[in-house]
This record gives C-alpha cells, structure tokens and sequence, in this order.
C-alpha cells in the first residue's frame, strides 16, 4: 500500500503530462460527468478584497470506467501579485488522492495542471466542432494559457497556420519563437485570427474584442477567457448566431463567456445546444456540416484538473519523477 506522497513541482507536471494522454482522459472526463459517473460540487469562493483577491475550491471525484480518482484544486486570483510581490496572479496546488483509502497520492503544482487540462478541453471541443480539414488557427491572447491551446489542438487536427494576436508584442514574438520550427505561426490582429478555421480566446476583457464580422463562416471557437461574472470576449452577434456548446451550466451561466447575455436576459436555455459532455457521448450530433460558427463556452472543470492529475501521477510513477516524502509520519511511527 502507498505509504508516501508524492510531490510534483510545475516541471514534473510538464513533463509527465503527455498531451496525446491528457486530451483522451479529458474527454473521458466529460463523458462520465455526463454519465453521471462523477462527483463534482460547485466551485467555492473565499473572496478576499482587502487583499484584491479570492480563493476558490474545485473538489471531484470520477469514474471513467477503466480507472476512478478524486482530488481537489485550491487555486487564486490575486490581481496584485504581479506588481507587489513578484508572484504569478493565479496560483494553485492540486492534492491527489486514492478514491478507495483517501490517501494522498500527491501534492501537485497546481498552475502548470491548469494550463494542460484547458488546453486538452480545447482539443476535445475542437476535435467534435471544428470542421474535419481545419488546418489554421488563430488564438487571440499569449499568455501562459495559449501555448498549451496549440500543443493540444494540433493533437486533434492538421494544424499548419498559427496567427496569433496580442497587444504584448514581446508576448506575440514569445509565443512565435516557441513554435516557429513546427508551424507555420506569425503575428497578426485580431480579425486575422478570428478568420481561421480553429479560433482560441485566452484573455481576460470584460469588453468583447472579437467582433461578427471577422468570424469565419465555418469557425469554430474556443472560448477560454471569461471565468468570472462580467467577463465577455465575443461580441453578443457571435453568440446569437452561433451553435453553442458549454462545459457546466452552473458555472457557464455565472462566469462563462454566456454570462453577460444571461444576465441580461439576452439568451436563455433555448440558445444552448448542449453540454460536451452530450456530444462526446453522441447525444448531441455537434456539427453537421462545413457551415456555420460553433462556440465551446469553457470555464474549466474540477473534473478535468482530476482526470489530468491521473494521467501525471501515473507517468511520474513511471518514470521516477518527483519527491516522495512522508506526509503522514508514518516511518516515525513504525
């Protein structure tokens, strides 16, 4: 029986989360959730204005059938960090834990697993949205969040071109130098990436900056920047003429790139197609045809943070990463 946990720091979690193994136990991740083979209470908030910021709690447990696992993500957004201390805004720890003893498997960087699972979401979404031949993508935003919206895309779909637009050109040249030897990626505006066959958004506006008319007619977007209240990045016209698709109600409504609408009034449950977790198990047929915009309202599950901290934690184990120690004092006991 394990008697030790094991603890992974942001490289060991990059490095044992294989994007070809993440983007399928995500999508296994949605289907049980879908099944109703998972656990997932809503997200919690500590909210903390004196320190302008907030805690939040993501608990889940689930079972994909071939292999269960629980675990919970603390993470934050305090906006202040950056300017003030030095530290990243959003930090996070993921604890791992035995579905079967609760023991804690291991203590993981909580960051690094965030960036792997949204990106994997993406690639689910993409691989039953987007059309067959999509081969350009365009992804408005560097941050930290875009590099893993390419590495999992392009698991799921022959991507050639890359535009990516940004109003951090030292971010955009950033990005272009990660990538330039495997794509064919340069900067561009946002029109330009809005343009392409695959469409990802990883900012954090509360004004939308993509607007209609620079939509592709068969685009299929990502939508991974809104996940709090007033956050908004498509213009309303996208969303009342597209298919769309979300992760979770609850929490698409609250903090989705649909919320301002839904607030307002503007869109109700008719203007939501279905859930992922519905076209991943074939209860929605997702797209039909090489025409029209389809939407992945995505707000990022607990689900997901669990199925990626599987997927880590197995390779880890594997491949001798990491460092165990004795959380629970058991070699003092014995």
């Amino acid at each position: 029986m394990q008697r030790e946990t094991l603890l992974l720091n942001a490289t060991d979690v990059k490095q044992n989360a294989p994007m070809a193994e993440v983007v399928p136990a995500i999508e296994d991740a949605f289907a049980a959730f879908q099944r109703g083979d998972a656990q997932m209470p809503a997200k919690s908030y500590i909210e903390l204005p004196q320190y302008n910021g907030d805690f939040r709690s993501m608990p889940a447990y689930l079972d994909a059938g071939t292999w269960d696992a629980a675990g919970i993500k603390w993470v934050n957004v305090h906006t202040d960090n950056r300017d003030n201390f030095d530290l990243p805004t959003v930090l996070g720890t993921m604890i791992y834990s035995d579905p079967e003893t609760a023991f804690p498997l291991a203590i993981l960087d909580g960051r690094e697993l965030t960036m792997q699972r949204t990106g994997a979401a993406a690639a689910v979404a993409t691989d039953y949205l987007a059309v067959p031949d999509a081969s350009s993508l365009g992804i408005v935003g560097a941050g930290v969040q875009s590099y893993t919206q390419l590495e999992a895309i392009s698991q799921v779909r022959p991507i050639e071109t890359v535009v990516v637009a940004d109003r951090d050109d030292t971010r955009v040249a950033e990005f272009i130098e990660a990538f330039d030897t495997e794509f064919d990626v340069h900067a561009g505006s946002v029109s330009d990436a809005a343009g392409c066959d695959v469409l990802s958004t990883v900012t954090p506006v509360e004004d939308p900056i993509i607007p209609r008319e620079a939509v592709g007619d068969h685009t299929h977007i990502n939508a991974m920047g809104a996940d709090a209240p007033g956050k908004h990045e498509l213009a309303d016209e996208i969303l009342f003429d597209a298919m769309i698709i979300i992760d979770d109600h609850e929490q698409t409504t609250h903090s989705g790139e649909i919320n301002v609408l839904w607030q307002a009034n503007q869109l109700d449950e008719s203007d939501i197609n279905a859930s992922i977790g519905e076209v991943v198990l074939n209860q929605h047929q997702g797209r039909d045809q090489k025409t029209g915009i389809s939407v992945f309202d995505s707000t990022g599950l607990a689900i997901q943070d669990v199925a990626t901290a599987h997927v880590v934690y197995e390779h880890a184990c594997a491949n001798g990463n990491g460092y165990n120690f004795d959380l629970l004092g058991f070699a003092e006991a014995d």
